[in-house]
């Protein structure tokens, strides 16, 4: 206890000696100029008590009758008045000093209430300074734990990267072991198709030999007429009616198909009306006959007319039109342009005014396309996102977003549950419209401008890409075929309705046919006019799958059938080309183009 209070009171006399220094230095000299001022004073005022009493003792020593002492009296008198003046003086000084002490003293309070706070401003930052030294140690202590996770880490990566660099050696022997089987069972497929190209090849060729018989049988007999005379009302049969009908059943269904009778009319000339027309005006071919050769067109047995009339023309939007697309149930297109709007033409009624506009994307519109009912439309946009629609009531039902570069196609998946969309950033994001939330992605190293699914089961996904490949992702098994290389950069892709075949637009002006049942391109579809007028200009196969249209950039459209042929060459664009759909119910083809323009061909 003794030594706390010794402590105690070291602590109060060191700052009192502080305190003194601090206010007494500053006024040392004045203080000491000041006491030495006031001990001249009073010396003063002793020598003026002395010469006053001198001036008493000469005053009274005159008063008695001296004369001599007169000098010293003036003397003394003169003295006595330098002294007061001296004193005056003197006084007046020690008034200057004493305001010079007020003004200081002010001074010292003002310095004493800067310091104050200058001391509690101290207290602050050492404060700050004690809570940031606590956070930099946190800190350390923090890096320390990082430092050790990290060497951790680098160890775990380490040894994975040798356990991955094993697995990357078996992976490529295991890829150069498929590869050879690969290769092994495409030469024993290209031997079995060879094989039975060629005994197709002969069957055609023997049932054309034989029909071409059989009808000229039927010409030169006059009786057999009532046998190919079809009824008024054979016109109207679809599809998937049996040729046998219009031959007077000379040949049975499991004997017939629609090659046979193109190969037979092609052999006999058949397929070209002017040559029908003179031979029936010949009277080669009876009344009969030829009514039978109509309805064998009406049933699209010797072909379908292309669509060459201007049907409808009207502005589909403000800015330029990217995408076009029929509905699988009505005669109803839908269009998207530059203007971020999507908007649904009823062609049924003839009506150049849309019959809704869906709004909602913040870009152009890159595609459209509907569900296999109808009842949604998916539209993609530049805005890095894709948007789905319902078509009854015209409301925005879901926006997908999650990619980082504009999303040029998406095709439904599993209807109408998923979707899956391809980008120019370079991946496929498949969706899950149920949470709204992209289930899986897909790197495929390259951007993405088209894709097509085989089927509504969506277990396949065929993708044209900006590196000049066709890629294959299979979902069941989340694995990747075999790439097929286009010689430029992909701008489409159309699948026929039997998905046996696939169409493909490539920027060096061409249109490739690929057989998906052997992976290889079949046929090349090109004309010396012809040129892909952007890097997504989309071409369509028909309904049939035997033509395929595309734009071009020249403003005109052309059309091929699948032998390689060109059937057509439409008009009506006075600038590029972008895209064109064939309707899945009838033999209508719209296109929009740069110049805002959509044009719906018909055939009648």
């Amino acid at each position: 206890m003794s030594t706390e209070e010794h402590v105690w009171r070291a602590h109060v006399v060191r700052r009192l000696r502080e305190r003194n220094r601090k206010e007494c230095d500053n006024f040392k000299e004045i203080i000491e100029q000041n006491n030495r001022l006031i001990d001249h004073v009073a010396q003063l005022k002793a020598d003026n008590l002395k010469l006053s009493v001198e001036n008493e003792q000469l005053r009274s020593a005159v008063s008695t009758g001296g004369t001599g002492s007169n000098v010293a009296i003036a003397t003394l008198e003169k003295k006595l008045l330098s002294q007061q003046e001296e004193l005056t003086d003197l006084h007046k000084r020690k008034g200057e000093n004493s305001q010079m002490i007020v003004d200081l003293n002010q001074k010292v309070e003002q310095q004493r209430i800067i310091i104050s706070e200058k001391e509690h401003s101290l207290a602050e930052q050492q404060t700050n300074n004690n809570r940031l030294r606590a956070e930099v140690q946190l800190l350390h202590s923090s890096l320390e734990e990082l430092k050790k996770l990290n060497n951790t880490m680098l160890d775990e990566h380490t040894a994975l990267q040798l356990a991955f660099s094993s697995l990357e050696e078996k992976l490529r022997g295991v890829q150069d072991e498929n590869r050879r089987l690969l290769e092994r069972l495409m030469q024993y497929k290209s031997k079995d198709a060879d094989k039975l190209n060629e005994e197709n090849e002969s069957i055609i060729r023997k049932r054309s030999a034989k029909l071409k018989r059989d009808l000229e049988d039927a010409v030169r007999e006059p009786g057999s007429s009532s046998n190919t005379a079809t009824s008024p009302g054979a016109a109207s049969l679809q599809r998937n009616s049996s040729p046998a009908q219009f031959v007077g059943g000379l040949i049975g269904d499991e004997d017939f198909d629609e090659a046979a009778i193109n190969g037979a009319m092609e052999a006999i000339g058949l397929d070209d009306n002017e040559y029908i027309s003179a031979r029936f005006t010949a009277g080669e071919i009876s009344e009969n006959t030829r009514s039978s050769i109509d309805t064998l067109k009406a049933a699209g047995y010797l072909g379908q007319a292309n669509p060459t009339k201007i049907l409808m023309k009207f502005e589909a939007h403000e800015n330029e039109s990217h995408a076009v697309r029929w509905s699988p149930v009505e005669r109803m297109v839908a269009t998207g342009g530059a203007d971020r709007k999507v908007k649904l033409w009823d062609i049924g009624k003839n009506s150049t005014e849309p019959r809704a506009i869906l709004s909602g994307s913040s870009a152009g519109i890159n595609s459209v396309d509907f569900d296999s009912t109808g009842a949604y439309i998916l539209g993609t946009s530049n805005d890095y996102g894709a948007r789905v629609w319902t078509v009854m009531d015209n409301r925005l039902r879901h926006t997908l977003t999650g990619h980082s570069g504009k999303v040029m196609a998406a095709k439904y998946v599993q209807e109408p549950i998923k979707v899956v969309t391809g980008s120019h950033d370079r991946t496929l994001k498949i969706w899950d419209l149920r949470s709204i939330a992209c289930i899986e992605t897909k790197f495929a190293g390259s951007s993405c401008n088209d894709l097509v699914t085989t089927d509504s089961l969506g277990s396949t996904i065929i993708s044209g890409h900006y590196d000049k490949k066709i890629r294959f992702w299979d979902i069941r098994t989340e694995k990747q075929a075999d790439d097929v290389l286009m010689p430029a950069k992909i701008t489409s892709l159309d699948l026929s309705k039997d998905c046996n075949y696939l169409i493909c637009s490539v920027r060096d002006d061409t249109i490739k046919l690929l057989d998906l049942r052997k992976n290889q391109v079949i046929s090349t579809f090109t004309n010396e006019h012809f040129k892909i007028s952007c890097d997504f200009a989309r071409a369509s196969f028909n309904s049939s799958g035997l033509k395929i249209a595309c734009g071009s950039a020249d403003g005109a459209i052309y059309i091929w059938n699948v032998n390689g042929f060109l059937e057509a060459t439409l008009k009506g664009h006075s600038t590029a080309v972008n895209a064109v759909s064939w309707s899945p119910n009838n033999n209508l083809l719209a296109s929009v183009g740069k110049n805002k323009r959509c044009i719906i061909y018909t055939d009648s």
